[in-house]
Formats: C-alpha cells, structure tokens, sequence
C-alpha cells in the first residue's frame, strides 16, 4: 500500500479526520450540500419547492446536480436552510456540522426556526416584488406621453 493509500485508510478508520473536508468540493457537490441541509432542518423537497417558488423537478434538478439555481433563489437556500451562501456553493463557511456531531433541535427552536426561514423567503419574495414594480414604473415614467 502506497503512503497516501495508507494516509487515506488511516483517516478513514479515525473518527473525525475528515469533518473539516465533510462537505468540501473534493467530497461533496452542491445538490449533496443542498440536500443534506434541506433534510438538516426536516424540510421535504415539495416543501422547500413551494417556499421558493419553483417545481419541484427544479429542485430535484438542482439536488441532483442536473441544474443550477439563479443567485436570487441561491440566497433564498441558504436563508431557509440556515447556511451560508458560501457553504452552499463550495463547503466552506458556516453550514452543516460533521454528520457525527448533528443533535438533534428541539421542538420549540425547530419551530421558531421555520418560522424565521419563512420569513425571510417571504422578504425576499418581497423585494424581487419591489425591484420589477420599481422596473416598471421607470420603464412607465420615461415612455413619450
């Protein structure tokens, strides 16, 4: 067995050699991450569908690794599933911890948690809202009257 055979079996075989690299690039792509944090907070993939406003064969897409999500629903993710945006796209940053040290949330913060996600989806839902009535009234205001 070569070095880094060995380097390799060895990190396997000891618990949490591997936590900081879990969900890196080199181990992990962005539907895996994006799975594991919608399953994290005990989301379903119609339920996490419907609180960003697409099908749910998108998200199946996107969790597949078929498709990319737009940045506006990329930040919408990591609101509702409590991660950073960059944890999402790369690994890195805050996000899920090592599947051996996940606890599980009680109830009552589950809870207040959805609720927050839900809220902050709506805000965002909210201010793409804001940012097309705002297109459209310049785009009105400057027509030849």
């Amino acid at each position: 067995m070569s070095d880094a055979e060995n380097r390799t079996a060895s990190d396997a075989a000891t618990p949490g050699a591997d936590e900081h690299n879990w969900y890196s690039n080199d181990t992990a792509t962005f539907g895996d991450r994006l799975a594991d944090a919608r399953e994290h907070v005990g989301m379903s993939q119609e339920d996490l569908a419907r609180r960003l406003g697409v099908k749910l064969k998108t998200l199946t897409a996107w969790e597949n690794d078929m498709a990319e999500p737009r940045a506006n629903k990329l930040s919408m993710l990591s609101g509702l599933l409590n991660v950073s945006l960059r944890w999402l796209m790369t690994g890195e940053g805050d996000g899920l911890p090592h599947p051996d040290d996940a606890r599980t949330m009680p109830e009552d913060v589950n809870k207040i948690l959805t609720e927050l996600r839900q809220t902050q989806s709506d805000l965002v839902r909210m201010a793409d809202r804001v940012g097309r009535l705002e297109k459209r009234l310049k785009t009105a205001w400057s027509a030849p009257r």
